[in-house]
């Protein structure tokens, strides 16, 4: 894998990012990936996560890799490409298989079966499975097993997660990359991507709650035991405080979107009351004087909204104020001033920002929130390549993550996305 470039196109409804890492060595005879560009582009033609007009959709990826080619020096084929929005579910699953050896030795083949059965489970005729994420093992009754291999048994049973999205939207996606020239290597739930990128190992392992908050929609990943216990998408991001604040002050999104940047804050009391801000210094047609505090009250409205929401679905896993990591801020809604108090204060738990923790050629950039999905994809790849390189696991990514299997479901997966390209 030495030397290999491992791209991430994060599609989101704002901006789609690229970043480009390149498989480097290590000190202690390892290998990692070291970020050697990372490019923004306004997006259009996306939408909530999904593609509202193909043409744009398509401009856009191809404008980010022409500037990412550019930037790196290198032509880009292929890519793992970040997918989210609220038409994708995560359900769990059981698959249960007899293991197929007389001697009752349980192989990767033997996993592999299980991990299929559990997918077919699963699969409605308008759903596409994006991944198939293993929980725990257990082996003629005895659960809780991380990896099985190598176990003696008769019946071998998979709980999983199966991550889906709908079809029409799957395809429209894979389309709208692939009429680029580009080839997808793999598509990947976002919120998974950015965890990679900002949690480690141990976090997950403690219990810890990734809030991916983008433009349109928060992405929502818990885990536990380094496992994905909950994944969810939340309709609600960044651009509906700009919204709030346009209706609030009676001016347009593109005034208000500069307020929000320029004085906005999510606790009022952190804002002193006195503080007036003239709405004409802000591109407004008139002049207006009103209070940062009022400003201020708008924001953080919207954000108990969200983490109210948030809540929820920690309450549907039975984790609402029990994950000792806390819970994790990254994506760019995370860099509004106050999104960390309000988060405490309304989850009772420890919040922080999530920044990529990765070697960097450009760290400025690759290091903030906003780059954490486009960073996490890249690091995804490295991580499911070397993986499914990895025997006797081979195929299905031992320890637990599930990614070399992935890879390998990807791939007839790529030629049924390609079967749609006119």
């Amino acid at each position: 894998m030495k030397e290999r470039f491992l791209t991430g196109i994060d599609l989101g409804s704002s901006h789609i990012r690229v970043a480009v890492g390149q498989v480097v060595s290590l000190p202690e005879r390892r290998t990692g990936v070291n970020i050697i560009g990372v490019v923004e582009v306004q997006a259009l033609g996306m939408s909530k996560g999904c593609v509202s007009s193909l043409e744009d959709a398509v401009s856009s990826i191809s404008s980010a890799l022409e500037q990412a080619e550019r930037f790196v020096g290198v032509p880009i084929q292929e890519a793992y490409v970040g997918i989210g929005g609220t038409h994708i579910t995560a359900q769990e699953a059981k698959g249960v298989i007899g293991v197929s050896r007389p001697d009752g030795d349980i192989r990767s083949e033997d996993v592999a079966r299980a991990l299929e059965s559990a997918r077919a489970v699963v699969n409605p005729a308008n759903q596409e499975i994006l991944h198939v994420l293993p929980r725990a093992f257990s082996v003629d009754g005895q659960g809780g097993i991380k990896d099985p291999i190598g176990m003696q048994g008769i019946r071998l049973e998979a709980d999983v997660h199966v991550i889906q999205g709908l079809s029409s939207h799957v395809r429209n996606v894979t389309k709208a990359v692939f009429r680029t020239g580009l080839d997808i290597t793999e598509l990947v739930y976002a919120p998974l991507a950015a965890a990679e990128a900002v949690t480690q190992p141990r976090q997950r392992e403690l219990g810890v709650c990734v809030l991916i908050v983008g433009a349109s929609t928060t992405g929502v990943a818990v885990y536990e035991e380094g496992e994905l216990l909950h994944a969810a998408t939340i309709p609600i991001g960044a651009d509906h405080v700009t919204s709030d604040i346009a209706i609030g002050l009676r001016v347009s999104l593109e005034v208000a979107e500069h307020i929000k940047r320029s004085v906005g804050q999510a606790v009022p009391d952190e804002v002193d009351k006195h503080d007036e801000i003239d709405l004409r210094e802000f591109g407004a047609d008139q002049t207006e004087i009103v209070s940062v505090r009022y400003v201020s009250d708008i924001i953080e409205a919207r954000v108990e909204e969200l983490y109210e929401k948030v809540d929820a679905e920690l309450r549907k896993i039975d984790r609402a104020g029990m994950l000792p990591a806390g819970v994790v801020l990254t994506g760019g809604g995370a860099k509004l001033p106050g999104m960390v108090e309000v988060g405490k204060r309304m989850l009772q738990l420890p919040c922080a920002i999530g920044f990529p923790t990765i070697q960097s050629s450009m760290p400025e950039f690759a290091m903030d929130p906003t780059f954490s999905t486009a960073v996490g994809l890249s690091l995804w790849g490295f991580e499911a390549e070397r993986q499914d390189l990895d025997s006797p696991r081979r195929g299905w990514g031992g320890g637990g993550s599930g990614k070399g299997l992935f890879t390998k479901i990807s791939t007839p997966f790529k030629k049924v996305m390609k079967s749609f390209m006119p």
